[in-house]
C-alpha cells in the first residue's frame, strides 16, 4: 500500500507543474493581453515603474480616445474612465461585431441610439458619443471607474471595469503628456527614409467631418504628401488648438505653449505614424524617428533653438481609405 501511494504522488507531479506552467503562462497572458505578435508595438511607461505594452492599433486608438478629450477640454479622469471601459469592451479593438448589435471601441449599440453602424465603428465618434455621455453623469471625476463607466454603459457585468483602472491610469497620464517621452513605439510599417532628416511638423484640431468612416486617421490622411493629411487627421481628433503652421512640402509644425499639450501631440504622432506615413516626430529638443524606432526618443544635438514646436515630418505620400 505504501509503494503504491508514493506511485500515486509521483504521477500526480507532472499535472501538478503542468498546471504551473499553464497558470504562468494565463497569468502573463493576463498582463499582457494587448501585446501583438508582431515587433510593432508601442510602450508607455508609468512614474511607479509599471509598463504597459499596446500594439499599434490598440495605441493608436488610446491615442485618440485621449486626443478626443483634450478637444473637448476634458480632465485626465475622462480619459481612464473612457480608456477602462474600452479596454474591458473591446481591448481597445474598432471590433466589427458583438454582443446583439453592439459595435466599436465601446461597443455601442445602434438600436440604443448611440448612432449608425458605420459611426459606431470610426473611433473618433465612438470616442465623442462615450463623453457625450460621461459628463451627463454627476460628478463622474470623483466617482469609481466601475460606477462611472457603468452610467454610460449599462454593462450585465459592471464590476469588471475596474480590473482595468489601474492601467488606464497609466495611459492616461502618459498620452496627456504629464509625463514627457514616456511612450515610444517600434514602427517597421511606417517609411525609413528621411527619417532623421529635417525636424518639421504636427498637425491640429478636431471637427466633425469625415465621421463615419471607420478606420479613425486613416479616413482623412489622404494623397499629396504635403503633409496635408497629418494636419487634417490631427486637427479632427486634437480641435483646433494647438493650431498649425501651414504645412511646407511634407512636413507640419504646431507652436505650444504649454509642455504637456506639446507631449500629448506628439505621442498622439507617433501612435498613429504607421498610418500618417510620419518619418519623424520632434519636440523638446528629443527626436522619435521611424528609421531608428527601436531606439525610443533621441536627445537631439546641438539643442534645437525652437524646443517649443511639435514637428513631423511625412516621409512619402499616405493613401486615402476608401470612403
Amino acid at each position: 500500500m505504501a509503494a503504491a501511494s508514493r506511485w500515486g504522488r509521483r504521477r500526480l507531479w507532472p499535472v501538478v507543474i503542468g498546471s504551473g506552467v499553464v497558470l504562468a503562462l494565463v497569468g502573463y497572458l493576463a498582463v499582457r493581453f494587448i501585446r501583438s505578435a508582431t515587433s510593432d508595438e508601442c510602450t508607455a511607461h508609468g512614474t511607479d515603474g509599471t509598463t504597459v505594452t499596446l500594439d499599434l492599433d490598440q495605441a493608436s486608438h488610446a491615442a485618440t480616445i485621449a486626443a478626443v478629450a483634450h478637444a473637448r477640454g476634458l480632465p485626465e479622469r475622462a480619459v481612464t474612465i473612457a480608456l477602462a471601459t474600452a479596454m474591458q469592451e473591446s481591448k481597445l479593438r474598432d471590433l466589427s461585431y458583438g454582443d446583439r448589435d453592439s459595435l466599436g471601441l465601446f461597443q455601442q449599440r445602434p438600436s440604443e441610439g448611440w448612432g449608425s453602424p458605420a459611426q459606431i465603428r470610426d473611433p473618433v465618434y465612438a470616442s465623442g458619443k462615450f463623453f457625450d455621455a460621461l459628463v451627463k453623469v454627476p460628478d463622474y471625476v470623483d466617482l469609481p471607474v466601475t460606477v462611472a463607466a457603468q452610467d454610460v454603459q449599462h454593462s450585465g457585468y459592471p464590476e469588471a471595469y475596474a480590473s482595468h483602472e489601474a492601467t488606464a491610469a497609466t495611459l492616461a497620464d502618459v498620452l496627456t503628456g504629464r509625463e514627457g517621452p514616456a511612450l515610444t513605439c517600434t514602427v517597421s510599417g511606417a517609411s525609413k527614409s528621411g527619417a532623421d532628416a529635417a525636424q518639421a511638423g504636427g498637425g491640429s484640431g478636431t471637427d466633425d467631418a469625415g465621421a463615419g468612416r471607420g478606420n479613425g486617421t486613416a479616413g482623412v490622411v489622404h494623397e499629396g504628401g504635403d503633409g496635408g493629411g497629418v494636419a487634417a487627421a490631427v486637427r479632427r481628433e486634437f480641435g483646433r488648438v494647438p493650431a498649425a503652421v501651414p504645412a511646407t512640402g511634407g512636413s507640419v509644425s504646431y507652436p505650444v505653449t504649454e509642455t504637456a499639450t506639446g507631449w500629448s501631440l506628439a505621442l498622439w504622432l507617433v501612435c498613429h505614424a504607421d498610418a500618417l506615413h510620419a518619418a519623424s516626430v520632434t519636440f523638446d529638443n528629443r527626436r522619435w524617428s521611424s528609421g531608428a524606432s527601436d531606439h525610443g526618443w533621441t536627445q537631439i544635438s546641438p539643442a534645437s533653438a525652437d524646443s517649443s514646436t511639435v514637428a513631423v515630418n511625412v516621409s512619402r505620400p499616405a493613401v486615402a481609405a476608401a470612403p
